[in-house]
């Protein structure tokens, strides 16, 4: 059995290079090594809990168990998952990590002798809160993350599913989950610690339902901020100092990740978190489509155009994800660079359905960095820029999100596409995004639809080039 200051030591160092590799993850150049970091802290974090356990013959057996089937269920499903699956992957974990934070403080309430908390019905006071907290924020976890995780996988609608009176029912949840903490501290019944339990998995889904598809990025950053609050919760009941900083670390990086998407998104971020406060119903903003002229065309006539062009932005989007394009997206970029067409790539904060999806597309791609820019630093491009190719995105450049204040996507910043001489939209149909709301960009005059799976329809484009 490891010392406590042993322990401790280890525990800080773990800390540290999860804070390093928060830091690099926060730039592309440096993801993989940010990655290694983050591997060896969770290595060194494991190793030495399972060291510091007090009968480690037993329990080291359980323990080696228990990781060995989670570490190959993990493993199978990271060598079999797609790209395009990865955000309803992300928001499964989430909801995992919420439901061992319950697990953990039922466990510490039961037995609270084991844990060093006191005894059954005399556990000291911060030690309830701490657990009551966690056991609260990792059941919304746990139940948001998996409606998030069946909107995103389209078991569930998309769209916010809402009725009167929804958000003061939250509020009312609210409220009575803080009566609850407030009485199981007074008196240590064991009912209300169940029933602490049982609301707030109501509450998770009373959350996250009235929230639609546009905001669902935003919604997978918020439930990883709530898994990493849970997780310091449970850390300050067993006094684990890596669950603390690790928690920390999740909790803190994934709010201040929500605001800055929110801000992306013109959203107000205590509107989201609180359940979609004044969501517009997206259904108002349809228009009928078979009332506007549609221009369409081929790759032949794509090719035509970028290879004429003295300047390219290329505007990736979920439909580039879904067929696997970023390959031929790249063959098909560095054949118009040698006809000496100047080619940069566009990516929205919220492009693809989790952030960083399209960066982490083109990056697979060997798609060099320094020509793959935010939309803040090319947005004031187009308006100079001969051809916009648009492969798979749609809500991020639909303009009604500046001209119809009806529009669920209203006041979101775009990428100012329309005003390009010329828009290539490759798309399948003219089916709405995962907004579900039409795009007035498919009928403007300079607008040319390629209607075809993104792949294929850019490998016709390489083959005419």
């Amino acid at each position: 059995m490891i010392s406590s200051n042993l322990l401790a030591i280890f525990y800080l160092i773990s800390g540290v290079l999860f804070i390093l590799a928060l830091r690099g993850l926060s730039s592309p150049e440096t993801s993989r090594q940010g990655n290694l970091f983050g591997i060896i802290g969770m290595a060194i974090a494991i190793s030495v809990t399972i060291f510091s356990v007090g009968n480690f013959s037993t329990g080291f057996l359980y323990l080696l168990i228990l990781m060995l089937i989670g570490g190959s269920i993990g493993a199978f499903i990271a060598f079999k998952i797609p790209m395009t699956a990865m955000p309803e992957l992300v928001a499964g974990f989430h909801s995992l990590v919420g439901l061992a934070a319950v697990f953990v403080a039922i466990s510490a309430f039961l037995n609270p002798e084991v844990f060093n908390l006191g005894s059954s019905g005399n556990i000291k006071i911060a030690s309830l809160i701490e657990m009551s907290l966690g056991a609260a924020i990792g059941a919304i976890t746990f139940t948001g993350s998996v409606i998030a995780f069946l909107k995103l996988r389209g078991i569930m609608s998309g769209s916010p599913i809402t009725f009167f009176g929804q958000h003061y029912l939250n509020l009312a949840l609210g409220l009575v989950l803080l009566g609850l903490i407030f009485y199981l501290c007074k008196t240590q019944v064991e009912t209300w610690f169940w029933m602490i339990i049982i609301f707030s998995f109501l509450l998770g889904v009373l959350l996250i339902i009235p929230i639609g598809g546009a905001d669902m990025p935003v919604v997978i950053s918020m439930l990883n901020s709530y898994s990493g609050w849970a997780a310091a919760g449970i850390g300050f009941t067993l006094e684990n100092t890596a669950l603390i900083i690790t928690g920390a670390l999740v909790g803190s990086s994934g709010a201040i990740l929500s605001y800055i998407m929110c801000k992306g998104m013109n959203r107000s971020f205590f509107n989201v978190i609180l359940g979609g406060w004044g969501a517009v119903d997206q259904s108002s903003s349809n228009k009928s489509k078979e009332q506007k002229p549609v221009k369409s065309g081929n790759a032949d006539d794509a090719a035509f155009l970028m290879k004429n062009a003295s300047s390219v932005i290329i505007v990736p989007g979920y439909g580039m994800a879904v067929a696997q394009a970023q390959h031929a997206l790249r063959e098909m970029v560095d054949a118009l660079k040698k006809n000496g067409v100047k080619v940069t790539y566009a990516i929205h904060p919220v492009a693809g359905r989790m952030p960083g999806h399209m960066n982490v597309l083109l990056a697979e791609a060997n798609v060099p960095y320094d020509e793959v820019f935010e939309l803040e630093e090319i947005n004031n491009d187009f308006a100079n820029c001969d051809v916009a190719y648009v492969i798979g995105a749609n809500d991020v450049t639909n303009p009604v999100a500046k001209s119809d204040p009806q529009s669920p996507i209203y006041g979101m910043p775009i990428l100012d596409v329309e005003k390009s001489k010329s828009v290539l939209f490759v798309k399948r149909s003219l089916s709405p995004g995962y907004a579900g709301i039409d795009n007035d960009l498919f009928y403007r005059e300079n607008t040319l639809m390629l209607f075809a799976d993104a792949k294929k329809m850019t490998e016709e484009i390489i083959k005419n080039l």
